[in-house]
């Protein structure tokens, strides 16, 4: 690729490390380590993903003593000024080592209220696939370390990144919103839980918070609170999450109008769910720019 490239970055030097001579992967190879102390030479520091899939055994991995002297690497890594980087569930032992405080982040999507709830100190954005933060990179969800690795590579050279997405037929994907399910982000807590099944059983009838605090059961102020904390939304926000979805999966297997689809979704002029799939749209554009998430849709559910 050298003859591609009108300027052509240094070549890297990759060496794996760690606390072994050999390890296992979660997937059953082994794999030759240089002594961890290595890690202290890096400019960059990539911390490898953990095969956990269920959030209290990835909680009680990466803040158990097993994970101490990789928390305590980061944690020196960073110390020492050096970049370090991590996808999906390697996010879990950044965070735990400290390293994401006061620093924005992304994780994997349906990992989002487990994370959120432990490091409230991180600015968590789990909408985004890839996030750099004060020398800090992290990516979501499980392929997201393919674009970590573009990421990578673009800091150094935009060029290269490039021209590997094309030979490699890579689309680079600037946020996760477009693969969340929202009803899966509802379930790591009953009274969310609750409100979400209250929310789908009337999708078309107009929302109140009122009427939806009471079938969960809690104050409006209690339901405004706990959709916050675990999903990083408002209550509004949620339900137009949930009707963009249903929406969506009416316009790919129906052949119904939009005006119906709108009703069906609880919005009674086809406009205002013509302008949320929009933004919506937009939003995953402006991302792929370089911009800013956006705002969401009309104010009203």
């Amino acid at each position: 690729m050298g003859g591609q490239l009108p300027q052509p970055p240094p070549a890297w030097e990759v060496v794996t490390v760690g606390f072994r001579r050999r390890i296992r992967t979660g997937a059953g190879h082994l794999v030759s380590c240089a002594p961890a102390g290595r890690a202290g030479e890096a400019d960059l520091l990539l911390v490898p993903a953990l095969a956990e899939r269920e959030p209290e055994a990835l909680l009680a991995h990466v803040s158990g003593s097993a994970a101490g002297k990789v928390r305590g690497l980061a944690a020196d890594a960073r110390r020492r000024g050096i970049r370090i980087a991590s996808a999906c569930t390697g996010t879990f032992l950044l965070a735990e080592s400290g390293v994401l405080d006061g620093r924005r982040a992304t994780t994997s999507w349906w990992l989002a209220p487990y994370f959120r709830a432990r490091y409230p100190k991180v600015a968590l954005d789990q909408t985004r696939m890839v996030i750099t933060s004060d020398g800090v990179m992290t990516a979501g969800a499980a392929f997201g370390h393919v674009d970590l690795a573009l990421a990578v590579v673009r800091a150094s050279s935009p060029h290269l990144a490039d021209l590997i997405a094309r030979y490699l037929v890579i689309d680079e994907r600037p946020s996760q919103s477009a693969y969340t399910i929202a009803g899966a982000l509802a379930q790591s807590d009953p009274t969310v839980a609750a409100f979400e099944r209250w929310v789908r059983a009337g999708l078309e009838q107009p929302f109140s918070v009122t009427e939806a605090a009471r079938a969960a059961g809690v104050s409006e102020r209690t339901l405004q609170r706990t959709v916050r904390r675990v999903l990083g939304v408002s209550p509004v926000q949620f339900v137009q999450d949930l009707r963009v979805e249903q929406a969506r999966h009416l316009l790919r297997t129906t052949d119904l109008p939009l005006e119906a689809i709108a009703r069906r979704v609880g919005y009674e002029h086809a406009n205002t769910l013509r302008v949320l799939l929009r933004r919506r749209t937009a939003s995953t554009v402006s991302a792929l720019r370089g911009g800013e998430r956006g705002q969401g849709g009309p104010d009203d559910a």
